[in-house]
């Protein structure tokens, strides 16, 4: 017998973001609901065609949603917070709890749940509400629903669903005063709903099921240790249910291997591109009776599969354990990856062969698969792979002699400031005279059609540079007005030029590449085109100064040069897998070095570099988190220790837990951090007073991510808090992320409410 294939998940989009469209039409009333579920069930079949005629044994059903697959699942288990079930129809309710729901009309004001990052991912998950004394119940829809639609189509899929250990600790409980639970302490009344999923689903005729746990790959408390032992021997010794693929990604099982029965699955899937080191072990303890699923195809990069590699590991698998009991598959889901390389037609066709997207990667695992069977592969699918590989390996794009003499000048000196912050908070005071609770933005304004078109005009060649120049030009001083009216005390210029926060910078620095349709998931619609990131990076010429210098000759308020900081450009790339990620980090810190020190050469008063990605770059195992936040830290104070005691440098970061990093954050040693908390009521910002956080802080009161405007009393109750954990000469008022995204008429109206409840706070503080 021959090996096995499975996918793990396909991307949701579509190859030109169909879903993308076809939500923002439905959310703005311009498509119905049924249009969006036909947009949906057209790129599902398309999806389990791509797969099943790629000869896949094991496709998955159940990965697609219209936003989250972490709030699907609580959906299913029947885990909505009361304040949404007003809402009668489903669609409706599940949009709510994604984006939060405002329907003055009707007295309807409901916020989002949390949002925050996916592991050590750019994807953003719902975090699930749990209440204290939550009922849980299996609402069978949306997982049968899929599956026999794709039974209708003659595929027989494998459907996924979040384990109910990992579910929990992903989530949060709405404790009150008088209440302590932890998520886990609802295990035992979530248990028997999985029981009920899986005899359903058994009932229903349904071979495989894939029981996501990948918390699995975290260090876990002996409270999680002791909840999955119990819960995965019970749900091993089900008789009603299908056969479980185990599935554990993005890290290696190492300890927790000893909490899973070693014969009680019929199948354990690992991933051995993050961590092949674990194979051997689990090859040592692994039972007779279970599969292993050998993730060696990387569901998170672009980068086409080193087939010799990936062969050595499955082969080494199979010599172990026999090919029938081994199943070739990707890392991960391929949520992480553009949906198809063949709609390229840009690239440079040197660098096209060394790339795979999604259907490429499925294609890899047949490709693989059948390698095994042979002594000496002789496929050429499987030769131009190997061709490809070398011929990476050997080409003079990826390396810059310059570059590299240039990595080995940089000397710890230039790591750090001039001055202590004590010293540079005070002439920096001096210099801005900014009021109590200073107002700012993070640094995007609305990009509205206008906005797009030209741009996409100007690409395409019909509208000329200096007519391009003109339009951005009048779109700042528009931008700038906006703010001087609205009264905001330190402004910035909008980013009209910018796609994307790192797209725009991969533009102009060297090293980078850029595709048309390598669109990813970030959240919701909310799709990034990251850079492929090949090469030496270096910078050939100024990427923002003469934007930052227009818009500051337009006022005399301060005004923030915006850049992205090196780690987040690096997380947020498709990033080279051929040198260590802190070298690449640190070509980068010297190129935003660049320029950070010409715009403050050209005047420019405080400069913002964002690292929105620093949490998420976090190893998921503590053991190797000093090495990460060593380079990292080092990488930002890099890019921003330049520049002189007057300068103010703001840093943002958005969307992560920072509370067990905060040392870390503190030595970035940025004047001012602006950081998300609204979603969160500011439950963030206790981590800060309690580490008494030096420097000075923005705390989020405004969620960007929803369509909902917060009233100036939200805003208000909000700064009250942070004031609360923070001093006031400590404490700056923003919202938590750039406004690109939304509208002028809800940005206009949220922003105004936000100077308004500062300056209330200024009048409560001087009393």
């Amino acid at each position: 017998m021959s090996v096995t294939t499975a996918v793990l998940g396909f991307p949701r989009i579509g190859a030109q973001r169909q879903l993308k469209k076809t939500l923002e039409a439905y959310w703005a009333g311009k498509a119905s609901a049924e249009e969006l579920q036909q947009t949906a069930a057209t790129l599902r079949k398309t999806h389990w065609q791509a797969i099943q005629q790629a000869g896949v044994t094991y496709v998955p059903s159940n990965d697609f949603s219209f936003y989250d697959h972490v709030l699907d699942t609580a959906v299913t288990l029947g885990v909505v917070p009361a304040r949404y079930k007003q809402i009668q129809d489903p669609l409706k309710r599940f949009f709510a709890m994604a984006r939060g729901r405002q329907d003055p009309a009707n007295g309807v004001d409901i916020p989002a749940l949390e949002m925050t990052k996916w592991f050590d991912t750019n994807y953003h998950y719902i975090v699930p509400e749990l209440a204290p004394d939550q009922a849980f119940a299996f609402d069978p829809k949306k997982i049968v629903d899929e599956f026999t639609e794709a039974r209708k189509l003659g595929i027989e899929t494998r459907p996924v669903i979040l384990g109910p250990v990992s579910f929990l600790l992903l989530s949060k409980v709405a404790n009150t005063d008088k209440t302590h639970v932890a998520p886990l302490d609802l295990l035992p009344k979530l248990l028997p709903v999985y029981t009920e999923i899986f005899k359903a689903l058994k009932d229903l005729g349904v071979a495989w099921i894939q029981l996501d746990e990948p918390t699995l790959v975290l260090e876990l408390d002996e409270k999680a240790k002791a909840a999955f032992r119990s819960t995965l021997q019970q749900v091993a010794g089900l008789s009603a249910r299908p056969n479980i693929a185990l599935t554990t990604y993005f890290g290696p099982l190492a300890e927790n291997l000893e909490l899973v029965p070693n014969n009680g699955f019929e199948a354990l899937h690992i991933d051995l591109v993050r961590a092949p080191e674990q194979l051997a072990p689990v090859l040592s303890w692994i039972g007779a009776k279970t599969k292993l699923s050998v993730g060696v195809v990387d569901g998170r990069n672009i980068w086409r599969n080193d087939v010799d590699a990936s062969l050595a590991l499955v082969n080494q698998a199979t010599k172990a354990l026999g090919a029938d009991r081994v199943i070739v598959a990707s890392s991960c889901s391929l949520l992480h990856s553009p949906v198809d390389l063949t709609i390229e037609d840009k690239l440079d066709k040197n660098l096209v062969t060394w790339l795979a997207f999604a259907k490429q990667k499925v294609e890899e695992l047949g490709v693989l698969a059948e390698a095994s069977t042979q002594k000496e592969p002789t496929s050429p699918a499987f030769l131009a792979a190997r061709a490809a590989i070398q011929n990476r390996r050997d080409s003079a794009l990826t390396k810059n002699a310059a570059v590299r003499e240039r990595m080995k000048a940089v000397t710890s000196k230039m790591h750090d400031r001039a001055g202590a912050f004590s010293a540079r908070a005070e002439v920096q005071r001096n210099r801005f005279k900014l009021p109590a609770f200073p107002t700012t933005t993070i640094g995007s304004f609305p990009q509205t059609a206008d906005v797009r078109t030209i741009r996409a005009d100007w690409r395409a060649g019909k509208v000329d540079q200096e007519a391009y120049n003109r339009f951005l030009q009048t779109e700042i001083k528009d931008c700038v007005k906006r703010q001087e009216d609205l009264d905001i005390d330190v402004l910035v210029h909008g980013e009209f030029e910018r796609t994307d926060m790192v797209e725009y910078f991969g533009e102009k620095l060297e090293g980078f590449a850029f595709t048309k349709n390598g669109w990813v998931q970030s959240y919701g619609s909310r799709c990034v085109k990251p850079p492929v990131l090949f090469g030496d990076v270096y910078r050939r010429f100024p990427m923002t100064v003469s934007w930052s210098k227009y818009a500051q000759s337009l006022t005399n308020r301060p005004m923030k040069g915006m850049l992205t900081g090196p780690v987040t450009i690096l997380q947020w790339s498709f990033v080279r897998n051929d040198q260590p990620r802190s070298q690449t980090c640190q070509q980068i810190a010297l190129a935003i070095r660049d320029e950070v020190n010409d715009l403050e050469a050209a005047g420019i008063p405080m400069i913002q570099v964002d690292e929105p990605a620093l949490r998420e770059g976090l190893p998921l195992r503590k053991r190797d988190w000093e090495a990460y936040l060593k380079w990292s830290v080092d990488a930002f104070k890099l890019s921003t220790s330049g520049v002189e005691n007057k300068t103010q440098i703001h840093t943002h970061m958005c969307y992560s837990e920072f509370g067990d990093i905060l040392p870390a954050v503190a030595r970035l040693d940025a004047d001012v951090l602006s950081i998300e908390t609204s979603r969160s009521h500011m439950e963030l910002l206790g981590d800060f007073g309690k580490f008494s956080y030096p420097n000075e802080v923005g705390p989020g009161v405004y969620d960007i991510h929803s369509p909902r405007v917060p009233s100036v009393d939200e805003m208000t109750d909000l700064l009250a808090k942070a004031l609360k954990v923070l001093p006031a000469e400590l404490l700056w008022v923003n919202p938590d992320c750039g406004l690109k995204t939304r509208g002028w008429e809800e940005v206009t109206t949220a922003l105004k409410n936000m100077v308004s409840s500062a300056k209330i706070m200024r009048k409560r503080v001087e009393a």
